[in-house]
């Protein structure tokens, strides 16, 4: 069977991520409700989920942002197949095998740059996938550095410009951190929720608020693009909210 082109990165981490856009791949020739029944292991969906893994687990620990993007990027990986329902749950349990060794990074690598290695542009699109991942807690630890290094050596990305993507995420992130800080009253507004809430109906609040102002949901319902830019902005607003309420709880 042919492995089909299907890395499905819209801007999910750009609404889930605070507001950082990445591109789409529209060079990529996307086989909508394709079948697949191979070893996803084999494919560049599956590839890209299980260098997801390693980096989200790099650090020893995956937040909710992070839980955020990787459930959404099953569900969008898999609506592009017909078995999506049986995609969605090996995507899963390959997620969780993947999480837990480091042993077969630069074998992941060097499948998934076979498959890629006549599309440079590509690999640099995977590469800021995976840093906007790593960078989405706003901390950029030492072992994310070092597990994207080695896949960006392994994926035969430039240095300069992985460098310059590095340059480009710290420089978005620094002036988020400079804006202006949202206060503690005013997150528990916006997250529709009350200092007396449990950390369930917290998140809960958060979920339900994320799923409602969701850009892909409403780009997906014909909205205008003011509509999906104003979405964009409130969804950053909501994980700022979180963020700071969860931080005031001692929460990770």
């Amino acid at each position: 069977m042919e492995i089909v082109v299907l890395l499905i990165v819209i801007v999910i981490l750009f609404f889930i991520g605070k507001n950082y856009k990445t591109e789409e791949f529209k060079n990529i020739n996307l086989k909508a409700k394709d079948r697949f029944e191979g070893d996803l292991l084999h494919h560049e969906a599956g590839l890209l989920v299980a260098l997801m893994a390693k980096v989200s687990k790099a650090d020893g620990k995956v937040c909710e942002l992070e839980a955020e993007v990787l459930k959404h990027t099953f569900n969008d990986i898999s609506s592009h197949f017909e078995n999506a329902e049986e995609i969605r749950e090996k995507l899963k349990v390959l997620y969780e095998n993947e999480k837990h060794s480091f042993d077969n990074l630069i074998d992941i690598c060097n499948k998934l740059y076979n498959l890629t290695k006549n599309e440079y542009h590509k690999r640099i699109k995977i590469m800021e996938y995976l840093l906007n991942l790593a960078f989405i807690d706003k901390d950029f630890s030492s072992a994310e550095k070092m597990i994207t290094e080695d896949i960006s050596n392994a994926l035969k990305i430039k240095i300069e410009d992985f460098n310059n993507l590095i340059k480009t995420f710290e420089s978005f992130y620094a002036q988020q951190a400079s804006n202006k800080v949202i206060t503690l009253e005013k997150a528990y507004e916006i997250l529709e929720s009350k200092p007396s809430d449990d950390t369930a109906t917290l998140k809960k609040n958060y979920r339900s608020l994320v799923k409602k102002h969701h850009p892909d949901i409403i780009s997906g319902q014909g909205a205008a693009q003011n509509i999906i830019d104003e979405a964009t902005k409130k969804l950053q607003e909501i994980n700022e909210a979180y963020e700071i309420i969860k931080k005031d709880k001692g929460e990770k």
